[in-house]
């Protein structure tokens, strides 16, 4: 990893990688980002309008431990439909791709990805939010910075 940081021909230019994994500690979730840098996340959101998406993840973070698969690609679609500005989400705009524990990784074919989109988008809401959490997270993200919140450490979705 450091190899790509410490000669310049052979860092990417400008791309920015959210990159998955499991081993025997659990699942990781790693951000790239362009300078070479990279930041373990719990949840994270990377490309054109993701603040709208990590506000959303960091609102429903105190909640992934306890939920179940269904309700975390549906958090997810949802944080996904906060980046889209007056368009239509379907499948052929979003992938979902499963890692867990126990079994191989794999992506969600169109046709069972579209189903989950409109099964959730049926409701029309969002799925019930931590009324306790929410004022907090809420207060600690404007202005705060990628990785840590300005009084508390690290910020909900760091490591």
């Amino acid at each position: 990893m450091q190899v790509c940081t410490q000669r310049s021909w052979k860092r990417p230019y400008g791309v920015g990688l959210l990159v998955g994994g499991l081993d025997e500690s659990g699942a990781h979730l790693y951000y790239n980002c362009p300078s070479g840098n990279y930041f373990e996340y719990q949840a994270f959101a990377i490309g054109s309008r993701s603040q709208a998406a990590k506000t959303y993840l960091e609102r429903k973070f105190e909640s992934f431990m306890d939920s179940s698969r269904e309700d975390l690609i549906k958090d997810a679609l949802f944080a996904l439909r906060e980046t889209l500005q007056g368009e239509k989400m379907t499948s052929s705009i979003c992938t979902i791709s499963i890692l867990g524990a126990g079994e191989a990784f794999h992506v969600l074919d169109q046709e069972t990805v579209q189903r989950l989109i409109n099964e959730f988008e049926v409701v029309g809401e969002e799925p019930p939010a931590n009324e306790a959490a929410a004022p907090d997270a809420e207060a600690a993200a404007p202005g705060a910075a990628e990785g840590a919140a300005p009084d508390q450490g690290a910020a909900p979705m760091d490591i």
